[in-house]
């Protein structure tokens, strides 16, 4: 046994002091590409920053105002409500400058005609997803230009209505979107407020002709459904204002949002608009992936700053 240890042992030394004699016998240009293979894997994950998510989750509730034509000619007001998801964070090619956004959101209003025996549904569900340009005139104000692509489905729906009782809404459409973010304090509480307008711009929308049944459509009467949307018949503006108030590790977000939506085509108009307080929670959360461990030295890049 001690014979066979003896043995190993000299092999190992045999090998190392090859190891030596070769790592020794390197020119100077050899030598220093050995030290960049062993430590740009180690340099690289150092220098790659973290991107974490600002994330929002909010509720919203208020008053509205519909008129469709395509239901009733009357004007109907009532109350709004909705959810709405929002998240941001930084893209991956030029994360200091480059920003992604998210943003899904369901309303429900109902309302009444003016002699109050008619009511009127209203449901909506929005999603989009855009990219903005960071710009930073200020230490603590940055500002956001960009587009972004969305789709929009839902209906209305009038209980007095027998053959036409509902007035379906379908739309894609490409969208000029941005924000702007501003940091201050209220006494020693740090607060952020940010404004994010979304405009359409051009797309498609869906639309039947005045008095149209949807029975017709189905029996295949389906020419001149699908018209291009720009503001002359088709605008829509969202636009949401906000207040984060940093009160731990999460944030408390109190805001005002005003959706405008109208659309006239086929001697048909619908008006939408809604007037709500938002109430919700944001924060920054940042996940690991146990496969890849990240370095402490790492960056991390700020969504929305």
């Amino acid at each position: 046994m001690k014979h066979i240890i003896a043995i190993i042992s000299a092999l190992c030394l045999g090998a190392a002091a090859a190891d030596a004699q070769d790592y020794g016998s390197a020119t100077l240009a050899e030598r220093q590409i050995m030290y960049y293979e062993g430590t740009t894997a180690q340099q690289q994950e150092e220098s790659k920053p973290l991107r974490p998510v600002h994330a929002s989750y909010t509720i919203e509730a208020g008053s509205a105002r519909l008129a469709d034509t395509y239901l009733t000619p009357l004007k109907y007001r009532g109350w709004h409500t909705g959810v709405d998801y929002t998240r941001y964070q930084a893209m991956g090619f030029d994360p200091e400058n480059w920003t992604m956004s998210l943003h899904a959101g369901i309303g429900i209003d109902r309302s009444e005609n003016p002699a109050g025996n008619a009511s009127m549904w209203s449901l909506m569900l929005n999603a989009d997803w855009g990219m903005m340009r960071k710009f930073r005139p200020a230490q603590s104000l940055t500002l956001a230009a960009g587009g972004s692509t969305g789709l929009t489905a839902g209906c209305l729906y009038n209980d007095r209505n027998g053959n036409n009782p509902a007035s379906a809404k379908g739309a894609w459409t490409i969208n000029l979107t941005g924000y702007a973010a501003y940091q201050l304090r209220i006494g020693k509480l740090p607060v952020t407020l940010m404004y994010r307008p979304t405009l359409p711009v051009t797309g498609v929308f869906f639309a039947p002709d005045y008095g149209e049944l949807y029975y017709e459509i189905y029996l295949g009467n389906d020419k001149g459904l699908v018209h291009g949307a720009w503001w002359g018949n088709y605008f829509s503006l969202d636009n949401l204002l906000t207040a984060d108030l940093h009160l731990g590790s999460t944030n408390l977000r109190l805001g005002y949002r005003a959706n405008i939506f109208s659309s006239k085509v086929n001697d048909t108009v619908t008006h939408i608009y809604n007037h709500s307080f938002v109430i919700g929670i944001s924060g920054e959360w940042l996940s690991f992936n146990p496969r890849k461990p990240h370095s402490r030295k790492a960056r991390s890049i700020s969504p929305i700053f």
